[in-house]
């Protein structure tokens, strides 16, 4: 094997590039090791343009269980089948950080394969966007790089800033947050956080923390491209005749002008002026082929609406720059069937999310290379069908963008969301996108937290979102908040920003641009603020909190906590004992914890029956306490006596009076009840007394 190897330290540890022969026939290939983590990445660009008006760019990221020395799970199925969400949301980083850094208009297929070949504490997403980034770079693919990765965290009831923290160190619980930023050159091109209420100054200074990274890796990058990389492959922009840029400026750009800022939402009446623009290409200029002029006409669409923003303060739909569209809300009123429900209206985008309450056995199972046999009890799904953008399409299943928007939701809501002590349900939302004019995941959060609070779920505090764009022009920005229609696919910034009133809950950012600064960032996330602040007044106009009660229709838990000791106790031989008091209490699961701590499901009272039936089973009787016996069984030692359905105890003869008796005949009965005292319990046997619960009751019993 050929190979030579490049190191770096980040975050206290090294980062090794290894360049060797393992994928000769990849355009660009190499394999990074961090901690016990290892990846392979590759990169290979198509030789022929494909029909298509965008770039057709895959990012793979291949979990195999190998990786982490396991087997996978399934019974039936031993080899990995389609990707796992986490391996989706991995590629989707790595696409959003290295898409913006190609040719607008390549039309060659690129394709970038991440295999991770072991897992250690080590994160692999970092290791792929930096692979991914030296596979280009090296290689003879057009593409602008290299790029930097960095994962910024803190911990609980810390100061201390680190970098690129393990497994281990982000544990749940353990972080107020977690920022991954990538860029180049100084400025950031994508952002995934979560956070717990986190203030925007904090997030700020995390990016900040993030930058020197950055420059340190670029430099590092830099130096491996210099000297292994290879030419890069011829690329054309695009040039439009000048007979076509005539013909533009005479018939269309002034219609393109008033047809865009006409206050009308969404993009259909721009993609009609297009399709009559194309058409008179065809008959004033025939020598010119319909992408070429469809592509020219995008362009002009591009350079007016920046240019209108920047210079002009103008949007499309007419509204200021920093105003939220038209909010409404309503919680609830869909059918009582629903355990809850929320519908959330801003501007065109229309979302209706649906909560769902189950019992603990309820909870996902999550089985994948990085998290084996672990439960999940909140989700948060995101659907988006064709309809809600006017077209006709496949409706079912799921693609990377559901997955990536509904963990994006799920993301924001996880912090304020009840612990399973104080509110053992599983927890399912599912959002609905019913129209879409711009950023339905932020909708969906805001759906979602209506749905929540219906339902009774006792939430800190209620959650909203909005997405934030920028728009650059002959060096000058303009921020706009609320970003719709043409502004979220011609702008330069996409930015999600989600939480509480008291802050930030999750953040994700991606550009068609290089990258952002971060002062400006910081300006996005003041008005991001401003606008959470007003959604989150409308929202609560709907509901100001939780429901006292969890609807009717939803299950019932009731939560016991037993010893240890006891669990062989409830569950009985091959599961007799808890089996049988599922099928006479009516109950749907008995989830038993291994330290003792037991949920019931069941619905109209159930649970409460099956609880009653094992606090029975497992109570603890103590010395001194006052109880109730019933005879069952004479001896010449004393009486055998019932205290419980489950527990019996022994009289002895000794303790029935103060004097000597002689025998139990004559004295007890069979089938009477007495009160008595527990007078020992010893190795699970428990001694009861009459004559100190009833001092005169030998003299009665006695007496002629």
């Amino acid at each position: 094997m050929q190979k030579k190897t490049y190191e770096i330290e980040v975050g206290g540890k090294l980062l090794t590039a290894e360049f060797n022969d393992l994928a000769p026939q990849a355009s660009g290939s190499v394999m990074l090791r961090y901690g016990e983590t290892v990846v392979l990445v590759t990169a290979v660009m198509g030789q022929k343009n494909v029909p298509m008006p965008y770039f057709p760019l895959s990012v793979e990221f291949e979990e195999k269980f190998y990786a982490a020395g396991a087997i996978l799970g399934s019974r039936f199925v031993r080899r990995e089948g389609k990707p796992s969400d986490e391996a989706v949301l991995s590629a989707r980083i790595v696409d959003r950080t290295i898409r913006p850094l190609f040719p607008a208009h390549l039309r060659k297929e690129v394709q970038v394969v991440v295999m991770v070949l072991a897992i250690g504490e080590e994160d692999p997403d970092l290791l792929g966007i930096i692979g991914a980034s030296l596979a280009l770079g090296v290689s003879d693919i057009p593409w602008i790089g290299p790029v930097a990765a960095a994962r910024v965290t803190r911990a609980v009831h810390s100061d201390v800033l680190e970098i690129n923290a393990n497994y281990s160190s982000r544990t749940e619980g353990a972080t107020d947050f977690e920022v991954l930023a990538c860029g180049r050159s100084g400025s950031i091109n994508m952002i995934e956080t979560s956070a717990r209420e986190m203030d925007e100054a904090t997030i700020i200074a995390a990016l900040e923390a993030a930058a020197p990274v950055h420059a340190a890796l670029e430099a590092w990058q830099k130096s491996i491209i210099a000297e292994r990389g290879v030419p890069k492959r011829a690329h054309a922009e695009p040039q439009f005749p000048e007979l076509l840029t005539e013909h533009f400026a005479t018939a269309f750009h002034d219609r393109l002008y008033s047809t865009l800022f006409s206050g009308t939402t969404g993009k259909s009446h721009l993609y009609t002026l297009k399709d009559e623009f194309v058409a008179s290409c065809a008959t004033s200029l025939a020598d010119l082929t319909p992408a070429l002029c469809a592509d020219f006409f995008e362009h002009q669409l591009d350079q007016l609406i920046h240019k209108g923003a920047v210079e002009e303060g103008k949007r499309a739909d007419g509204r200021p720059l920093d105003a939220v569209r038209e909010i409404f809300a309503q919680a609830g009123g869909v059918s009582p069937v629903l355990h809850g429900s929320g519908i959330f209206y801003r501007g065109e985008t229309h979302l209706f999310s649906a909560l769902t309450l189950g019992g603990p056995d309820a909870a996902q199972l999550v089985d994948t290379m990085e998290e084996r046999d672990a439960k999940k009890r909140f989700m948060h799904h995101y659907n988006f069908p064709p309809f809600s953008v006017g077209e006709v399409g496949k409706v079912g299943g799921q693609n990377r963008r559901m997955i990536g928007h509904g963990a994006l939701a799920e993301k924001a809501l996880a912090p304020v969301i009840p612990k399973a002590a104080d509110f053992p349900y599983t927890i399912r939302l599912v959002s609905e996108t019913l129209s879409s004019n711009g950023s339905s995941s932020m909708a969906s959060v805001c759906a979602s937290t209506l749905a929540l609070m219906d339902g009774g779920v006792p939430i800190t505090r209620p959650v909203a979102g909005i997405a934030s764009g920028v728009m650059f022009h002959n060096g000058k920005y303009a921020l706009l908040t609320d970003i719709q229609g043409p502004e979220d696919e011609y702008g330069d910034m996409d930015f999600k920003v989600a939480g509480t009133s008291n802050g930030i809950t999750a953040m994700q950012m991606d550009v068609k641009i290089e990258g952002v600064p971060i002062a400006i960032l910081g300006e996005a996330l003041e008005k991001a603020r401003l606008a959470r602040l007003a959604i989150l007044a409308a929202m609560t106009t709907a509901i100001a909190a939780p429901r006292r009660t969890i609807s009717p229709r939803a299950p019932e838990i009731v939560t016991l906590q037993i010893l240890p000791e006891q669990i062989g106790l409830v569950i009985g031989g091959g599961g007799k004992t808890i089996n049988s008091i599922k099928a006479d209490a009516g109950v749907e699961e008995i989830t038993i914890e291994e330290d003792g701590q037991i949920f019931i499901t069941g619905r109209r009272g159930t649970a409460g029956i099956a609880a009653d039936r094992i606090r029975a089973l497992t109570r603890r009787y103590t010395v001194g306490e006052r109880v109730s016996a019933t005879i069952t069984k004479l001896a010449p030692f004393g009486a055998f006596a019932k205290i419980d359905a489950y527990n019996d105890g022994l009289i002895h003869i000794s303790e029935i009076a103060d004097v000597h008796v002689d025998t139990v005949e004559g004295l007890l009965i069979v089938g009477e009840t007495l009160p008595v005292i527990i007078s020992k319990v010893e190795n699970g046997k428990i001694g009861l007394s009459i004559k100190q619960a009833d001092a005169q009751f030998y003299t009665t019993r006695t007496q002629p």
